[in-house]
């Protein structure tokens, strides 16, 4: 199983960007997913996340400007955020924690991370 990312670059302040994430290999069922981030000499921390068939939550310093999305039938999951600001700058992570479908076992997966810089 891996997440592969996709979307990051540089951006202005007030502009946006779109993260995408693919979750592929031997999975049976995702039970959620979402983005964390992390910015130089800080810990990562939760941007936004979905369970399946829950409800989905935010940071506070996102809320209103990110929004996350899933494609159920293509294991993939988005971010959009919008009216970026420089303290976003981080690298952003996926996470998926899920049942492979080989062992039925419950695994926790990331991906490699995407740079968001913005500027300001």
């Amino acid at each position: 199983v891996q997440l592969v990312e996709s979307g990051g670059g540089l951006v202005q302040a007030g502009g946006s960007l779109r993260l995408s994430c693919a979750a592929s290999g031997s999975i049976f069922s995702i039970n959620a997913m979402g983005w964390y981030r992390q910015a130089p000499g800080k810990q990562r921390e939760l941007v936004a996340a979905t369970p399946t068939g829950g409800r989905t939550n935010y940071a506070d310093s996102v809320k209103g400007r990110f929004t996350i999305s899933r494609d159920n039938a293509k294991n993939t999951v988005y971010l959009q955020m919008n009216s970026l600001k420089p303290e976003d700058t981080a690298v952003y992570y996926c996470n998926a924690g899920l049942i492979r479908g080989d062992t039925m076992n419950y695994q926790d997966y990331w991906g490699q991370g995407t740079q968001v810089t913005v500027s300001s």
